[in-house]
């Protein structure tokens, strides 16, 4: 039996069947997988995954191991595996895989320990927890990795600071600062299903609310403009002037955090950073307030903060943690603050998660043969990878574009025309 532990391997039935339904969503990664099964790119490779386990991560894992590679899974979020798909990974794919939604924080590292007990020569990461536990607990195996990757926002910051000092013991490739990734990704897939998540969570309506997004990048520019469409009010905070303007110029309000906490209805923070909800704000917040979070780690808003302010705490729905105030207000906390879009929905659509993990299965192949040319530091996705991501996408969509003349080209290279 492939090594596992998982929730209930009865389930994968009904896991194949979904990991089915969303590879009719995923062209590209289906022929990057057609190909890898051809010409065995990652032959001899062993990949430990620490991703988000659903069936977007699980057609992922079918590339992979169509490339040659010995793959094995572990979540990077206690919250956000699909039970179903972790079944089937193991049951119907022979993939190892170590996660069950709801784990509590020992299991969630035990698991992270049983995919690097795989020997990894290259690691992928969704917030960096696999590396950093790497470079912290398991030193003994760091001579055997040739690379990484890294999925999300919050992992290349920390990616980048263990760089700059000097702590980083093997390069990285940024899937997250592809185009053809925070572009869609961030901006398409986090808008949509964050607040699919937050109607899951609530059933509430959102025309007429003010929501207030904490952040502007690509992540929150997403969400404010999905909640916009749908009648909302967007109130948006920022520490960085040019994204502020930017929001401000996109037709929102923009105002300090501590200002919308008294007007707002449904808050969401997106920023990578920590406690963008604090105390203060909670203590100004009218009742019946609902806060969510889409960023990766549950630290943006304040909840030490918020147990500590609450006299009483209800469960009034599966993903709603109701915490009563001294002077009456309840405060609504979204799926423990943690990832709202996998805790109480499925995550990012299908159709986006196609090129963003098309960038995680290119970037690998691209490692083997690159990895030992790299320094020990944090490197963009290579353009021409992201291109062919981008043309095999319009590809699948039926879409064709212009290519440059030879006139255009050379135009376009010279300097001698002018007015």
């Amino acid at each position: 039996m492939t090594k596992h532990d998982v929730q209930d391997l009865a389930l994968a039935d009904q896991g194949r069947l979904r990991i089915e339904w969303a590879a009719q969503e995923m062209p590209v990664l289906r022929d990057i997988r057609e190909r890898f099964a051809q010409e065995k790119p990652l032959a001899g490779i062993k990949i430990a995954g620490c991703l988000h386990i659903t069936t977007e991560t699980a057609n992922l894992g079918r590339a992979l191991v169509a490339g040659g590679a010995e793959l094995a899974l572990c979540a990077s979020n206690p919250l956000s595996t699909q039970d179903d798909v972790a079944a089937a990974l193991v049951a119907h794919y022979g993939i190892p895989t170590f996660a069950i939604k709801g784990e509590d924080h020992d299991t969630y590292y035990q698991h992270i320990y049983a995919a690097l007990d795989h020997g990894p020569t290259i690691t992928m990461d969704d917030g960096a927890d696999l590396l950093s536990t790497l470079h912290k607990d398991r030193t003994d195996l760091l001579a055997g990795v040739m690379a990484g990757t890294e999925e999300t926002t919050t992992g290349v910051i920390r990616l980048r600071a263990m760089a700059a000092e000097g702590a980083l013991r093997y390069p990285v490739i940024a899937v997250n600062d592809a185009l053809t990734k925070h572009l869609f990704d961030n901006r398409y897939g986090t808008g949509q299903s964050t607040i699919d998540g937050i109607i899951r969570a609530t059933n509430y309506l959102i025309a007429g609310k003010v929501v207030v997004v904490g952040g502007y990048g690509w992540c929150s520019r997403g969400i404010a403009m999905r909640a916009r469409g749908m009648g909302a009010n967007i109130v948006v905070t920022e520490v960085d002037p040019l994204r502020a303007l930017e929001a401000v110029m996109d037709g929102y309000r923009v105002m300090t955090m501590i200002e919308a906490a008294a007007i707002g209805d449904i808050f969401i923070t997106s920023t990578g950073d920590k406690s963008v909800i604090d105390r203060q704000h909670l203590a100004v917040m009218k009742d019946g307030a609902i806060i969510a979070n889409s960023g990766h780690f549950n630290v943006e808003i304040n909840i030490p903060a918020l147990e500590a302010m609450a006299q009483q705490k209800l469960r009034p729905r599966s993903f709603v943690e109701q915490y009563v105030l001294a002077d009456g207000r309840r405060i609504n906390l979204l799926g423990e603050g943690r990832l709202i879009n996998l805790a109480a929905a499925e995550g990012h659509p299908a159709s986006v998660m196609d090129m963003s993990f098309a960038n995680q299965a290119l970037c690998a192949e691209y490692l083997v043969g690159h990895a030992s040319e790299l320094e020990r530091q944090v490197y963009s996705v290579p353009h021409d990878i992201d291109a062919e991501i981008a043309r095999l996408k319009l590809e699948a969509m039926g879409i064709r574009i212009d290519t440059l003349t030879a006139e255009q080209e050379t135009y376009l290279t010279s300097w001698e025309s002018g007015t």
